[in-house]
């Protein structure tokens, strides 16, 4: 098969780089830059944190072909600030983002546990359940149903 082996898809090789930029010699204030062993999750999410950003001109990126683990990102700023480090702003404000989200996720996981006890995942064993072959009548606010008039 053409597939890499799963380990190939992250890991870098021995002299492999895993940022190359090179400047753009027709367009000023633009780069192009190689980032090795990632795919379009990471490269959608810098294009569009890259786009917010008012210095930035443009920024587009494409993956090259989807057995080849890597994507080139294009980024062309108005000239106040270089693109890499407009790149380097935008991974830092990601990183912080994902830092606030996986916070936010371990404090609703908390208050969770808490709600149900630490004993079971899903509340104390046999909570709600009733022997076998009985039913429970299901709750209603009025007793109507709905074929009653």
């Amino acid at each position: 098969m053409n597939a890499l082996q799963r380990f190939e898809l992250f890991t870098l090789n021995d002299g492999e780089k895993a940022i190359e930029v090179v400047e753009d010699t027709k367009i000023p204030n633009a780069a192009t830059i190689v980032v090795a062993k990632q795919d379009h999750t990471l490269a959608n999410m810098i294009r569009g944190y890259l786009l917010k950003n008012p210095k930035v001109l443009f920024a587009g990126y494409k993956a090259p072909h989807p057995l080849d683990p890597h994507f080139i990102l294009k980024i062309q700023t108005d000239g106040t600030s270089t693109p890499l480090e407009v790149l380097q702003e935008t991974c830092n404000a990601l990183i912080a983002l994902v830092g606030k989200i996986d916070a936010k996720f371990r404090e609703q996981f908390q208050q969770k546990e808490l709600e149900i006890g630490l004993e079971e995942p899903f509340g104390a064993p046999g909570a709600g359940r009733l022997p076998r072959g009985e039913y429970a009548e299901p709750r209603r606010a009025n007793a109507m149903d709905y074929l009653d008039f």
